[in-house]
């Protein structure tokens, strides 16, 4: 339906472009072309004492980007890559002729068996995807598939050959599934280490927050996976905004006003997650049309989380609400709304959900003489104890 195409543009999506191109730009900082050429041949040729020898591309920037599911990271983060050009097609090089197509990024996802083959095949065959090549037909013509080691030595070198500035593993967190099952994410990992040291290729994962167990498991993806990590948006202007995007499309004879109301128990039943929002605003005008409803209520809407079966998680693991992004006039301060709120630390710290309508007993009106309000008027001790006994409140016990 056409909700479907609806697109809201929001500030954090600036971020996690901005995030994304500074990666690829520093891949292609870190290492001169004649670099890239030894390196190519160092790895076919097995040749580790000379690959050691090579300049060590230290500014090559990985990392990850973690979200409650529904948020929209993985959209997001695809819009995001086709504002840049994928390929680039070169054909000269100063005064000589040059045929190279330049891969700035792929997108691919970790597979669910966590093997190193698969995940090697999923690149390779993006790379085709990409530039129309065929290196994917090369493992069709023989009898049974390289073996992992030789998959993922051909993935290094078609990455220098093709200067892959970044590639986005989606899905990360199947590498915890697997992982608690039959312990095989420390090859893909290594893999992957291995791809942006030996590649030069920055490496971003994307995932729900169940990969930050992973990450904190291993000491040397600590550095390498710091991000971004969000949370639903707050009950304030920009759910409002987004939610206001949604109400026209509105299929019933009468269309419902857009009453706090509304967009308060909205809120309440999605936990701001734009997925949710989505659905339930679609589903609660299927049921009424069903019904034969003029146009949506209250009762429609809890009617439509009930047939989604849809269940707001109580906490989430620390970070930053997609309404606290910006958008600032400087690198520096989009760094600092971005990265700083973001990686405070790497133990993750529960997060209650924000609610649009506050739960609970209202608070119930004290008494003036209250210990408790005169405690939370700053009266010291001495001070409450006389105020106490001034009001008959006071009762003195002794000792003997």
């Amino acid at each position: 339906n056409a909700l479907s195409s609806v697109f809201v543009p929001l500030d954090y999506m600036a971020v996690i472009y901005n995030t994304l191109y500074c990666s690829m730009e520093s891949t292609y900082t870190a290492s001169a072309t004649i670099d890239s050429i030894r390196r190519v041949h160092a790895i076919h040729q097995g040749d580790g004492a000379a690959l050691a020898q090579l300049p060590v591309a230290t500014s090559t920037d990985s990392g990850s980007i973690l979200g409650v599911p529904g948020i929209g990271k993985s959209s997001t983060i695809r819009r995001c890559l086709r504002q840049i050009p994928q390929v680039i097609r070169h054909s000269q090089y100063g005064d000589s002729k040059l045929f190279c197509n330049q891969v700035t990024w792929l997108m691919v996802e970790c597979p669910g068996d966590c093997s190193v083959k698969t995940l090697a095949l999923n690149i390779i065959e993006a790379i085709d995807r990409a530039i129309g090549s065929s290196y994917s037909d090369l493992n069709q013509r023989v009898a049974r598939l390289p073996s992992a080691s030789v998959l993922a030595t051909r993935v290094k070198i078609l990455c220098l050959t093709h200067h892959v500035g970044l590639i986005v593993i989606d899905e990360i967190q199947n590498a915890i599934l697997t992982a608690s099952r039959n312990k095989q994410s420390k090859a893909l990992i290594k893999f992957l280490v291995e791809l942006s040291n030996e590649a030069c290729t920055g490496i971003y994962y994307v995932g729900t927050p169940s990969a930050e167990d992973l990450f904190l498991s291993q000491e040397h993806l600590k550095r390498r996976t710091r991000g971004l990590r969000l949370l639903p948006m707050r009950p304030d202007g920009i759910y409002r905004r987004f939610l206001h995007e949604l109400w026209p499309y509105q299929y019933t004879p009468e269309r419902a006003h857009f009453t706090d109301a509304l967009v308060n128990l909205v809120y309440d039943l999605s936990g701001g997650i734009p997925a949710y929002i989505v659905k339930i605003f679609c589903e609660a005008q299927v049921q009424a049309l069903q019904a034969g409803a003029e146009r949506l209520d209250d009762k429609l809407i809890r009617k439509a989380v009930e047939t989604l079966s849809i269940v707001v998680p109580k906490t989430y693991a620390k970070g930053t609400y997609l309404s606290d992004f910006s958008v600032c006039d400087t690198d520096e301060d989009t760094e600092t709304d971005a990265e700083a709120d973001t990686a405070e630390a790497l133990e993750p710290e529960p997060v209650c959900r924000l609610y649009a309508v506050p739960r609970g007993r209202p608070k119930a009106k004290r008494d003036e003489h209250d210990i408790l309000t005169l405690v939370a008027a700053g009266q010291d001790p001495e001070t409450a104890a006389a105020a106490l006994e001034q009001a008959g409140l006071l009762e003195v016990f002794t000792s003997g």
